[in-house]
């Protein structure tokens, strides 16, 4: 194995908020220093742990806000050990010469399981049901008892999770639209709904699938609520900011809704120790759930080992195999060489100014591989076993450098 530019026992990992003990191992395992909090950490707490940090593990709650970065004095990587990033500043990162991996496909089908599972509950009232028997109330009838199959399901957002659910629900009699604002092809007999309205017109249950962007902010509210069926029911397992939550109370008490399912809430408790307060609480026809979707332990350690190797890929060899804010470059190691890795601001000429550099110092290039993405250039370049130490200075002082690694 060749030295590279530090040793490993000097990169520092922060794992928060209960990640599956499959991560920690493989940070362990690649003999890096791994520090564990069980909870999520607010900015403050972040910033005063994140100075000497190099990978930072986190999942929905812990917040990546511009000061944080800015407090990271060694950060490489941030890796979101679940599917979203809209609690990390991107752009920020990206500026910064952050990389950020995540999980886009490792609990899809837990999420989809919980849902399908969520409304057999509610066309069912089987927490209804069970709640009274817990009280000694007898309750055999069929009111309100409905079977999934026949029924519509509207799916809001027909990604990995929205496509996947689509298929489990047609293979159980169900029909299916879907609305997505991207152009996305139907899978099976699925049916493309040209907007939101005839979407939520149509459907017995609708199943929200979409990001929590602030352009998605109380994508579900009033006006929304008002064109749903009579007796249909919601189920949102994807972003809390997603729905208007007084408005889903008020839909619920007066009965519009036959009922919802609701994973994921606009505040959430930073850790299980804190207390969760909501408007929806003591609903009757709603079921509520401490944003687990995802949560199966086949789900937590396909993330646990899937980030985790995409992180020490991109630290060993540079990378960027499914980074979410870099451009995607995947290599071999060159034998007998040593690897620069140069991130910059995607500006002309820089590429020009790296070699020019690089030639004035005679050294011979190996391989050399670049890529834009928006905002970033991202260049690796593979040069002879010897040269002047002196060439990393002057790579460093090119315009619109953002970060130089030297690799092996």
């Amino acid at each position: 194995m060749k030295s590279l530019s530090f040793p490993k026992s000097k990169i520092n990992v922060l794992l928060l908020e209960k990640l599956d003990k499959s991560a920690e191992e493989k940070f362990k395992k690649e003999g890096y220093n791994v520090e564990i909090f069980e909870g999520s950490l607010d900015e403050g707490e972040l910033i005063k742990k994140i100075k000497n940090i190099s990978i930072l593990g986190i999942r929905s709650k812990t917040v990546i806000s511009k000061k944080v970065i800015d407090s990271a004095e060694r950060l490489l990587s941030v890796g979101a050990f679940c599917i979203g990033t809209n609690q990390i500043d991107l752009k920020h990162c990206s500026n910064n010469g952050i990389a950020v991996f995540n999980a886009p496909y490792s609990n899809t089908r837990s999420v989809v399981e919980i849902v399908i599972a969520q409304i057999i509950n509610l066309l069912r009232s089987i927490v209804k049901k069970s709640n009274e028997m817990h009280e000694g109330k007898w309750s055999k009838d069929s009111i309100n008892s409905h079977e999934i199959r026949n029924k519509t399901i509207g799916i809001i957002g027909y990604g990995n999770i929205g496509s996947q659910l689509s298929v489990l629900c047609e293979s159980l009699g169900m029909n299916v639209l879907y609305f997505d604002k991207l152009d996305k092809l139907s899978i099976g007999n699925a049916k493309k709904v040209s907007s939101l309205h005839e979407l939520l017109k149509e459907s017995d249950i609708v199943s929200l699938h979409v990001d929590g962007s602030e352009e998605n902010s109380n994508f579900i509210s009033g006006k929304e609520f008002e064109m749903m069926k009579k007796n249909s029911i919601l189920i949102n397992y994807s972003r809390g900011n997603i729905v208007d939550i007084n408005a889903l109370k008020k839909y619920l008490v007066n009965n519009k809704l036959l009922g919802a399912a609701i994973d994921v809430f606009p505040k959430e408790p930073l850790n299980n120790s804190e207390k969760f307060q909501s408007e929806l609480m003591g609903i009757k026809n709603l079921i509520l759930s401490p944003h687990i979707g995802g949560s199966t332990k086949e789900a937590q350690k396909n993330i646990g080992n899937y980030v985790p190797n995409k992180i020490i890929d991109f630290i060993n060899t540079g990378n960027t195999s499914n980074c979410v804010n870099f451009p995607t470059l995947s290599l071999p190691e060159q034998r007998e060489s040593h690897r620069f890795i140069h991130i910059h601001k995607n500006e002309p000429g820089v590429l020009l100014n790296i070699n020019k550099i690089i030639s004035s110092f005679d050294i011979n290039i190996k391989g050399q591989y670049l890529k834009t993405k928006e905002d970033i250039g991202y260049v690796i370049t593979d040069i002879d076993r010897e040269y002047d130490k002196s060439v990393i200075k002057k790579l460093k002082e090119v315009n619109h450098t953002i970060k130089l690694r030297v690799l092996y």
